[in-house]
């Protein structure tokens, strides 16, 4: 068996790919990147695809295959002469901090406390960098309402500011960066940094002008119904949902509490509609709707082959400002000092932090993506069935209501996508609501317990 058809019969034909487009970005490749009946980006193998064995390094590349290297491998060769610490949920790092950008109105156009986009422009005002890779509205004809762009400028760059939780793809981009030279900096979520980082060893372009890495803390990634079940729940049906902001900031209230707006067209009209985040149905990242598979076979929560890493500060002293703060995990060098000469010059409020209040700020993303995936792995080895190699070890000795809680998020996910295509079929969202409202009670009653079930549980 070659690579290819290795990779075909264990992450594609097992659901493991992220459609990252890794695969589809090595020269001469056999795969492309489209969307499947379940709004996810997926490799697919080229219908004019030949059997080519000379195309040996498709597995190297990709983020849940076995043949590639893991994140604290990667991590090592990168961070490891940097003198930097290593911490197990982290990864290395040189200095951790919490808190948001002063100057400007990053902090208000972020989704956040500002400092993802504040770093990013600062590579290009401080000459390290020509442009930024980043997500952004697509501005070609597409399905697609986001995909990856290159800004060459800071006041383009801004204009993406802000999360997107919903599919993306690298392969034309990292086409992009192989033919335009120039110096690259990009952002993305842990497996998509990791899939960076792993085309940079196989090609010589990439990375020569990939020069930085920045990171973003991240939960899952969600399919393309997840922006559509917002819209059709504030009042866009999904076929007429034009854009969509994930992170609208809400005025007196906690971080957590942000709203949602959506735009498109009702009754021939364009229109904006904004809703609380609270307010909608799907919106629970802990039941997952529209989670993709291999994000239940990721151990990556911070980022950990990134140069730095930027997420939500979810912490007692810092989740009560409306306007969000962030943490920052940093490992490179270059970008200690543009922080730290932000603090000198009073354009960064920061709080250092340790290693066990960046794990504390993202404790149920780790739970979820260790003590969770240990006993995932552990099924899947029960059925003799394949699954990518992690740095988790599969166990079953876990608390018996978190495996309740595992097993049934698993269910909920898988369940998510056929309700919202019965839903769309039906030509309501209610019957969305309908079709999950078993499971989303069952899932309810693992997670808050009656007093009865509690005393049960401990004795059994």
């Amino acid at each position: 068996m070659n690579n290819i058809e290795k990779l075909m019969n264990t992450v594609i034909a097992n659901d493991y790919c992220i459609g990252c487009g890794a695969c589809a970005s090595i020269d001469n490749s056999p795969f492309e990147i489209k969307f499947n009946e379940n709004g996810e980006y997926k490799a697919y193998l080229k219908k004019e695809f030949k059997n080519n064995n000379q195309i040996n390094n498709v597995n190297e590349v990709c983020p849940f295959s076995n043949d590639s290297d893991n994140e604290t491998e990667i991590g090592k060769n990168l961070f490891e002469d940097f003198e930097a610490s290593f911490n197990q949920y982290t990864g290395y790092y040189l200095n951790n901090y919490a808190g948001y950008v002063k100057e400007s109105s990053y902090r208000n156009n972020g989704s956040s406390g500002g400092m993802g986009s504040w770093i990013a422009a600062q590579l290009m005002e401080q000459n390290l960098v020509d442009s930024v890779i980043h997500v952004r509205e697509s501005t070609r004809e597409s399905e697609a309402l986001f995909e990856y762009q290159v800004s060459t400028n800071k006041e383009e760059f801004l204009t993406g500011a802000k999360s997107k939780y919903y599919p993306i793809e690298l392969s034309q981009v990292m086409d992009y960066v192989k033919e335009n030279d120039g110096r690259y900096a990009i952002i993305g979520i842990p497996c998509f940094i990791k899939s960076v980082r792993l085309l940079s060893n196989k090609n010589s372009l990439i990375k020569e002008r990939i020069h930085y890495c920045i990171g973003l803390v991240c939960g899952h990634l969600k399919s393309d119904f997840f922006a559509k079940a917002q819209g059709w729940q504030i009042g866009i049906h999904p076929n007429n949902l034009t854009s969509i902001d994930f992170r609208v900031k809400l005025d007196g209230k906690k971080a957590n509490e942000y709203g949602i707006e959506a735009k498109g067209v009702v009754d021939n009209e364009e229109v904006s509609l904004t809703k609380a985040r609270h307010d909608l149905y799907t919106t629970n990242w802990g039941q997952g709707h529209f989670k993709y598979n291999a994000c239940e076979f990721c151990d990556d929560v911070l980022s950990e082959t990134a140069d730095v890493t930027v997420g939500d500060a979810w912490l007692p002293e810092y989740k009560h400002d409306s306007n969000g703060t962030n943490i920052v995990v940093v490992r490179n060098p270059d970008i200690v000092d543009i922080i730290e000469q932000g603090i000198v010059n009073q354009k960064l409020q920061l709080d250092r932090l340790t290693a066990d209040k960046i794990y504390e700020s993202q404790a149920g993303g780790f739970r979820q993506r260790r003590d969770g995936l240990a006993y995932r792995l552990y099924l899947k080895d029960q059925k003799k069935e394949w699954r990518p190699n992690k740095r988790v070890k599969a166990t079953n000795n876990i608390i018996k209501n978190r495996k309740r809680v595992y097993a049934k998020r698993m269910e909920l996910s898988k369940e998510s996508f056929e309700a919202f295509k019965y839903a769309k079929e039906k030509g309501s969202f209610d019957f969305y609501v309908s079709r999950m409202e078993k499971s989303i009670k069952e899932y309810n009653n693992i997670i808050n317990p009656s007093f009865m079930r509690k005393i049960y549980n401990r004795i059994f």
